[in-house]
């Protein structure tokens, strides 16, 4: 399928890969999609979300992705009463191998950099909004996907994360998405 992906299109993918990874995330979902959409915002795609960037929608995933599940913090209760300080211990698991080192499985590549070791799966709900912008893209008689057909299939998918911040933001996705498909004349 990626084949059929514009060079814009495929970078919108890769960074959305990206973003989960460097989010720590455990999969790619429709919200990595939506800030890879958002990270040039000079792409059409990006400038139909108007009122939305990059650091508003990762602060927005930010604080439904990382927000502490009730089990961690029963977890952390539990191991108080025992006398282990939770807190202590991430602190010193952080001073002694770095910040962030209990989120991902980082290695060394072969250039040195440090990347997480994990493979990234996409979510059932991205698959889906990726296929539905195959679907965008014949629909608009258009041989190839781009980045607003990458858009109009994370508003069609209609239930990940990425539109309920597009929602929540104040967007009218139908609107946007009647928007990107009017034919564009050129000059």
């Amino acid at each position: 399928m990626f084949e059929r992906f514009t060079d814009e299109a495929r970078q919108v993918v890769k960074h959305a890969r990206d973003e989960a990874r460097r989010l720590a995330h455990q999969h790619t979902g429709t919200e990595h999609i939506l800030l890879g959409l958002l990270a040039d915002p000079r792409d059409p795609a990006a400038l139909a979300l108007r009122g939305l960037d990059h650091a508003g929608a990762e602060a927005a995933i930010e604080a439904v992705v990382r927000r502490p599940c009730h089990g961690e913090e029963l977890d952390a209760d539990l191991l108080g009463t025992l006398g282990i300080d939770l807190d202590a211990v991430r602190e010193k698991i952080e001073a002694s191998f770095g910040p962030g080192s209990l989120d991902r499985a980082p290695f060394r590549t072969k250039g040195g950099a440090l990347v997480s070791g994990r493979h990234l799966t996409w979510t059932p709900k991205a698959k889906k909004a990726l296929e539905l912008s195959l679907r965008e893209a014949l629909a608009l008689k258009s041989k190839e996907i781009n980045t607003i057909h990458l858009l109009l299939g994370l508003i069609r998918e209609n239930s990940g994360l990425a539109m309920r911040i597009i929602v929540d933001h104040g967007l009218d996705p139908d609107a946007i998405a009647r928007t990107l498909r009017v034919p564009q004349t050129g000059p």
